[in-house]
């Protein structure tokens, strides 16, 4: 055995095995831009999720976990006292929450509140995911999510499933963030299996995220549903009868993933027109303010449309502002949702072409120069609605925090109900587990007929002309034990005061059965 031999078969010192060679490798390995971005934004996304009070749909959200704790095969509805059957609310992933709060026996929001850093975690990974689909470089992700995050408006968009900075303070933990990121993820695998042959289990793997999409969160699935449709189009290679078998079987997955799902009838919803009213302020001159500085990338669209017709960035683009005219003319605001996921095709388009190789013409300079404007104001709307800047030249919008409610919630035991009017309260109490008379939303697995009632009911409790007769029918009608009136509301006949809340001027009632 010569020299050289010998040394190369001695344990440890050749040149990939051993510590040495380990320690070499771990010198060589660098993390990715897009790591260490990550990594940062992770942090500091999470500090200001966290940081913020109960807001908005999180009661009801928390609320309905709450109810799969007490109760995982026949839950009550989240917000008022009454069966729970049929209640969009109870999608798999509410229903996993629950199971997981009675197994570790936390409440509803600690839970919810915890999936904050899950979700985000999902995001993240779900635009590299899709980024590499699109280019190899390693700065698309990281130009991808800062469009993603500033690339919006010049007031902030403050929506259940709009992911910017302003908003994901509000709504990371929500159901609509878990949608959209699983969305991406579901992009990547389709656009793998359209540009090469696929076995039938990522189809069907795929089929199953659309139809956990379409249960999580339906209008996000008719844009997820859209992006595929635009991937396929675009990417398919050897478009045969195999082919369509297996994109056939895809649809299957999802569709039977949907209809199987005992808590409510995710179909049963189609031309449901409960809450289009309050999605009407998505149009009109929000359309400019709140999605404006997005066109930045469109000059992106359009050079990926001149290289290739059928590109899929540009025809989801297409389909999804056609999605958005329809709910405008129809009356279906409700689909203006769909802007959360319209912004996307701009957003890394142009991270894209950004990132492209030289030559760097005329356009591709100004299309630069224009995008880092806009950046620049799209950070500064952003930073503005997340802290208060008294001393900015130009007045930025700052998103208001909700007062916290645990001064009532500590008082109120789980499942009781309590009568209140206040635009906040119905929001917050819910998620402590607290029933209300009449919520804040309308829930489609109730009749118009009980939600008007319930809230007839509430006006005239608190109305000045009220009776104490009227108010203790109101009391014992809905099992009510608690009252939360607002500054200026008399205190019920048969009421005993518990607390009052010095910020906000509300008082917290005991009511006599």
């Amino acid at each position: 055995m010569t020299a050289a031999t010998a040394t190369a078969a001695t344990p440890g010192t050749g040149a990939g095995t051993g510590a040495p060679g380990l320690r070499r490798r771990l010198t060589a390995w660098r993390p990715s831009p897009y790591l260490l971005v990550a990594t940062a934004f992770f942090v500091f996304m999470n500090v200001l999720a966290w940081r913020n009070n109960i807001i908005s749909d999180f009661g009801q959200h928390a609320s309905a976990i709450e109810r799969i704790k007490a109760n995982p095969l026949h839950p009550a509805n989240p917000l008022v006292d009454l069966s729970g059957d049929n209640s969009p609310y109870y999608s798999p992933l509410i229903v996993f929450l629950g199971l997981l709060a009675k197994a570790t026996g936390l409440p509803g929001w600690v839970v919810l509140k915890a999936w904050g850093p899950v979700n985000l975690l999902v995001l993240l990974t779900g635009v590299a995911a899709f980024s590499r689909t699109l280019s190899a470089n390693r700065w698309v992700p990281v130009l991808a999510l800062a469009g993603m995050m500033l690339l919006w408006g010049i007031h902030p968009a403050a929506w259940s499933g709009f992911l910017n900075i302003g908003s994901l303070t509000r709504t990371l933990t929500f159901p609509s963030t878990f949608a959209i990121s699983l969305t991406l993820h579901m992009w990547a695998l389709t656009a793998r299996a359209a540009r090469a042959r696929a076995s039938l289990l990522r189809h069907a793997f795929i089929g199953a995220c659309m139809g956990m999409i379409l249960l999580i969160h339906p209008i996000t699935s008719v844009g997820a549903a859209a992006g595929i449709a635009a991937i396929v189009a675009g990417w398919q290679r050897g478009w045969n009868r195999r082919a369509a078998a297996r994109w056939a079987l895809t649809v299957a997955v999802g569709v039977t993933i949907a209809v199987v799902w005992p808590y409510y009838d995710v179909f049963g919803l189609i031309g449901d027109t409960t809450v289009d009213i309050f999605h009407k302020g998505l149009y009109g001159r929000r359309v400019i303010t709140w999605y404006g500085l997005s066109v930045v990338g469109v000059p992106a669209l359009v050079m990926r449309w001149r290289r290739h017709r059928l590109d899929p960035l540009v025809l989801l683009y297409v389909m999804d502002i056609a999605i958005a005219t329809y709910g405008w003319f129809s009356g279906h605001y409700t689909y203006g949702r769909i802007f959360g996921l319209l912004l996307m095709p701009p957003q890394f388009a142009l991270a894209v072409e950004l990132t492209r190789p030289r030559p760097w013409t005329r356009l591709r300079k100004t299309m630069a120069g224009a995008a880092a404007a806009a950046g620049c104001i799209g950070l500064a709307v952003q930073v503005g609605a997340v802290w208060e800047i008294p001393w900015s030249p130009v007045p930025l919008q700052h998103l208001v925090t909700w007062p916290s409610y645990r001064w009532a919630a500590d008082r109120i035991p789980v499942g009781d109900v309590v009568l209140t009017d206040g635009w906040h309260a119905t929001h917050v109490l819910p998620a402590y587990g607290i029933f209300l008379v009449s919520g804040p939303w309308p829930d489609p697995s109730l009749s118009v007929d009980v939600r008007n009632r319930r809230g007839h009911d509430v006006h005239v409790y608190f109305s000045p002309t009220a009776t104490p007769s009227v108010q203790r029918l109101i009391t014992q009608r809905y099992h009510a034990r608690w009252a939360l009136l607002q500054p200026g509301e008399r205190i019920p006949a048969d009421a005993h005061v518990v607390a009052t809340h010095r910020a906000t001027g509300e008082t917290l009632v005991r009511l006599t059965p």
